[in-house]
């Protein structure tokens, strides 16, 4: 297969990420909620960059976070994933406290997230291999063998089953974005967190990651929560898009709504702008 040419996916890729939900919860029959931000105002110095947000996500949805930069949208996610604190309010993730909680038990929640950043963030001195088994052997307390079998798996669903004992300097941008999606997989996270994945790559590779990350959210039941400017991307894998705009949700709603018809005047120059 091409370096970057659209994979296919096994459906049996959904076991591995699949989230048991009762029926009946918010997001209707076999939703239930996983993620949720009460009054949660981040500080930067004099800046507030999130002004008591409230928002929450059930469990299998696509969310999409747009808006200007500098809106909050990137400060969620690294809340999320306990790079920073908030200053007031609750997080929750599966009906437990991250924060405030105890450092003990924020590791044991944060074990439920991956996250896939803008920048690829391996390690350059470890093979693709050990790139991908390194977090699930110390973090999860998997065996190398189980391990390394679930990570050939994933390069395999990402297309780069041929790359395992190469180094990440030796793969292009596109090739070490999915070896990245494939590391956030190996954790079996219950919540993936995409930030503006495709903004490091040439213009010519975003297209094959798009598509590779199109193809995770139709074929799994994992839920996604995503900031992007690639609209759409974010109207073909949403099931919510979020507008934001200096640190608060001024719209909300499904992407056929908020991108054809949205209400509010912010949401409709913003979308003027980047569509």
């Amino acid at each position: 297969m091409p370096a970057d040419a659209e994979p296919s996916i096994p459906k049996t890729a959904a076991t591995t990420s699949t989230v048991d939900s009762p029926a009946g919860g918010p997001g209707g029959p076999g939703s239930r909620e996983l993620i949720r931000l009460e009054q949660v105002t981040k500080r930067f110095g004099d800046h507030t960059v999130l002004d008591r947000l409230d928002f929450s996500v059930d469990t299998g949805k696509h969310v999409t976070l747009i808006g200007p930069s500098g809106s909050g949208k990137t400060t969620i996610l690294r809340l999320l994933m306990t790079l920073t604190k908030p200053d007031e309010g609750t997080i929750t993730v599966d009906g437990e406290r991250l924060f405030p909680a105890p450092e003990q038990q924020c590791r044991e929640v944060r074990k439920k997230i991956g996250m896939v950043f803008q920048q690829f963030n391996l390690f350059p001195n470890m093979t693709v291999l050990r790139n991908i088994t390194e977090a699930p052997v110390t973090v999860l307390g998997l065996s190398r063998d189980e391990a390394e079998d679930r990570a050939r798996e994933l390069l395999d669903l990402v297309g780069l089953a041929d790359k395992c004992d190469v180094r990440p300097t030796q793969l292009s941008g596109g090739q070490q974005q999915r070896v990245a999606i494939a590391r956030a997989l190996a954790m079996r996270p219950q919540v993936l967190l995409l930030d503006e994945v495709t903004s490091a790559l040439d213009p010519e590779l975003v297209a094959g990651v798009l598509d590779l990350l199109r193809d995770i959210a139709r074929s799994t039941d994992i839920t996604m929560l995503c900031v992007t400017h690639e609209m759409n991307f974010a109207r073909d894998i949403s099931d919510q898009v979020l507008m934001f705009d200096s640190g608060r949700v001024i719209e909300s709603g499904p992407p056929e709504k908020l991108f054809g018809d949205p209400d509010h005047e912010r949401t409709r120059e913003f979308l003027s702008a980047v569509l």
